[in-house]
């Protein structure tokens, strides 16, 4: 059985990803006979090149990748050069670990709520500071040039590459190179930058591969915050793609195949600056220069950081805040009237949308967990060798753009029957959550102690009671973790639910991110609120249970010193 686990593994994400490319590249070309496409045809990639606004389309989902990424690599590099290993440091790490299980539309929303001409930045100083009587006439979010998509987007992935950082540097030895460089004369900051930075980016190249791949082709988070006339290239695709005129599939096909190029485009000049860096870094270690003086960049690190803690925190609490609101009137920075109306009326609608997040949400974890474990299981009884290469295909789900395989994968769907079947949609959860799941029990399941194991074998245990009785109990909290980030990235698709599940199954994201159109603030608070604490939850569940496990147990016990 343990053989087969990597080989279903891959052919659960793999068949999906390839069957949906295959799927969207014929219809690109015309071939489409369920729809009268019969022939091999370049006219639709004709027709997408003529579409008014898609250069601009082009530019703002290319532009959003790249720079969404920049800006929070920054901010990470920054942050840990200039205040690793101090309190402030610790901190922060505390502040924003629980940021990232937060959907990335939830932040959007508060994001929004925050920054709106009558968002709360702008309440707080109206009408003393700035005169303001009136919502100021900008447009901001949805403003053309896609700055509130990238600030919303840049925010909410420094959680995820710091933590991904956090995580790879005891490979590196980061404390020790870094001390060396101290003692040659370089400043606190570039000893890090120069003796740590280099090693520990190959560490987290493929995470931050990732973030590109989802910053250029997002789809709620663009609906959300991004440009409406035109829009990213994604949105524009899903609207195609669910328009009534069915001959726009062709259209939208080739617009997937687009994107994909798009999103191949972002990545290999991403590696083009991969390569101008070093070369700016040789210059930079061969001229002499120590870099002492960097107090001024330690503060401006702290000052942007704190920043962005700051405003992803006050947009949350913005949501909570309006889903209470009863009379607000501008500029008051607080409502007149806090209510439960709004959650009294929307109580009884709420019921199916939760029902099906939860229900999904936890058989994709569930079954994640299970593949994983008897993954990983295989790897250890091989030695860490066999499957460990094979098992790296699954990240590319995180590299692929989620629109270049999703429209091909329903139309496959389609032709099965398996059309807005709970299955299809377990199966297209499946295919993001398994690598997240992957991701989060690797590392624990591998740096597990093998003496138990020979402990074990040495009073005649088999290796199937050693997994059972052993190692899962001992690992139960990371199991448990992971289990809660496979629940999270669940409740937080929006794409694979509305196109595979085909607007049947209401979901949380779905309704949330469809509510976002309509304006009413305390409806779509209550939504987003809803939407952050399903992961919230699962998250308390995975740190509740081994304690409680464990609690008669006294070296099981979570330390909390």
């Amino acid at each position: 059985m343990l053989h087969f686990a990597p080989i279903l593994a891959i052919a659960l994400m793999l068949g999906p990803i390839l069957f949906g490319l295959a799927g969207s590249l014929a219809p690109a070309f015309g071939y489409l006979p369920a729809l009268g496409g019969q022939d091999v045809t370049l006219e639709h990639f004709n027709r997408l090149v003529q579409i008014p606004g898609l250069t601009q389309s082009i530019w703002l989902s290319l532009s959003s990748g790249l720079i969404t990424t920049l800006l929070s690599l920054i901010l990470v590099v920054m942050l840990i050069s200039a205040w690793s290993g101090t309190r402030f440091f610790a901190m922060v790490q505390v502040l924003i670990s629980p940021l990232l299980s937060i959907p990335h539309a939830a932040t959007a929303f508060g994001l929004a709520f925050l920054l709106a001409p009558s968002g709360w930045l702008v309440r707080f100083v109206s009408p003393n500071l700035s005169g303001w009587t009136r919502p100021p006439d900008w447009l901001f979010p949805n403003d053309p040039q896609g700055l509130a998509l990238i600030a919303g987007l840049a925010t909410k992935e420094l959680p995820f590459l710091l933590l991904v950082t956090l995580a790879a540097l005891p490979q590196v030895d980061a404390l020790r190179n870094a001390r060396v460089a101290q003692t040659l004369g370089y400043g606190p900051m570039a000893s890090w930058i120069f003796a740590v930075w280099p090693r520990l980016y190959r560490q987290i190249r493929l995470p931050i591969f990732a973030v590109i791949a989802y910053a250029s082709s997002v789809v709620d988070v663009a609906l959300i915050l991004g440009p409406t006339n035109p829009p990213t290239l994604a949105v524009q695709l899903v609207r195609w793609m669910s328009d009534p005129d069915l001959q726009l599939r062709f259209l939208a096909s080739a617009g997937a195949m687009l994107q994909l190029c798009v999103t191949l485009c972002a990545l290999g000049l991403w590696w083009l600056g991969e390569k101008l860096v070093t070369f700016v870094f040789t210059l930079s270690i061969g001229s002499g220069r120590r870099f002492k003086k960097d107090i001024l960049w330690r503060w401006i690190s702290a000052g942007l950081v704190l920043a962005v803690i700051l405003s992803l925190l006050l947009g949350l609490i913005g949501l909570l805040v309006w889903s209470f609101a009863g009379f607000w009137r501008f500029p008051e920075s607080l409502p007149q009237t806090f209510t439960l109306k709004s959650w009294i009326k929307q109580m009884p609608m709420l019921a199916e949308p939760l029902l099906n997040s939860i229900g999904i949400g936890l058989l994709a974890a569930l079954i994640a967990l299970v593949i994983t474990t008897l993954c990983l299981e295989q790897e250890t009884r091989a030695g860490h060798k066999a499957g460990r290469g094979a098992l790296t295909l699954l990240y590319i789900p995180l590299i692929i753009p989620q629109v270049a395989f999703l429209f091909g994968l329903q139309l496959l769907f389609l032709l099965l029957g398996w059309e807005h079947s709970a299955f299809g949609l377990l199966l297209a959860h499946l295919v993001f959550v398994l690598p997240y799941v992957f991701l989060s029990l690797g590392d624990p399941w591998r740096h597990f102690d093998p003496r138990y194991g020979q402990v074990a074998a040495s009073l005649g245990g088999t290796p199937w009671a050693f997994f059972f009785h052993i190692r899962l109990p001992l690992l139960l909290r990371p199991i448990m973790t992971a289990a809660a980030v496979g629940f999270a990235v669940s409740i937080g698709q929006y794409l694979a639910t509305i196109l595979i599940g085909g607007g049947r199954w209401e979901t949380i994201t779905t309704e949330a991110v469809a509510l976002s159109s309509g304006g009413n603030r305390r409806i779509i608070g209550i939504y987003a609120i809803m939407q952050m604490l399903l992961p919230f939850l699962g998250f308390a569940l995975a740190l509740a249970l081994p304690a409680f496990l464990h609690s008669h147990r006294r070296d099981m016990r979570p330390n909390t010193h």
